[in-house]
């Protein structure tokens, strides 16, 4: 399986604008700039697309995870704050709230560390990935 996204730029760094969209059609002509990515204009940016990827993947894998482990979740909600510092990105904050009424807890643990390490986006960041984890059962 090949996924692609496709991106355009368009002027100087910090007077120019771009877009970009992916292969699927689910975003189309979304606007970047320098003033999205480095300042607080309305608009996204690669980062935020790394933390919604990441926080996407986790969930999925998290509740594969669970899966294996006997447990289906009723819902795996996970937001991902990336921090780009320096022109690096070095840490995802993974915050992550399962509910799994009835679950073992050392079981829904091991299930997540478990996601953590192995989500493909994991495997392919080089930062430092925290989890924080709360479960409702």
């Amino acid at each position: 399986m090949k996924r692609s996204a496709q991106a355009a730029w368009h002027g100087g760094l910090k007077d120019g604008h771009g877009t970009f969209g992916v292969e699927s059609g689910a975003i189309k002509d979304m606007k970047f700039s320098f003033r999205t990515r480095f300042e607080s204009d309305p608009g996204t940016n690669p980062e935020e697309l790394i933390a919604a990827a990441h926080a996407s993947c986790f969930s999925m894998a998290f509740s594969a995870q669970l899966g294996e482990r006997g447990i289906t979740p009723e819902s795996v909600e996970t937001v991902s704050t990336v921090t780009f510092e320096n022109l690096t990105l070095s840490k995802s904050v993974l915050k992550s709230t399962v509910t799994a009424p009835g679950a073992d807890k050392a079981k829904v643990e091991e299930a997540a560390a478990a996601a953590k390490a192995g989500c493909p986006i994991s495997k392919v960041l080089n930062l430092e990935i925290v989890l924080d984890l709360t479960i409702v059962s």
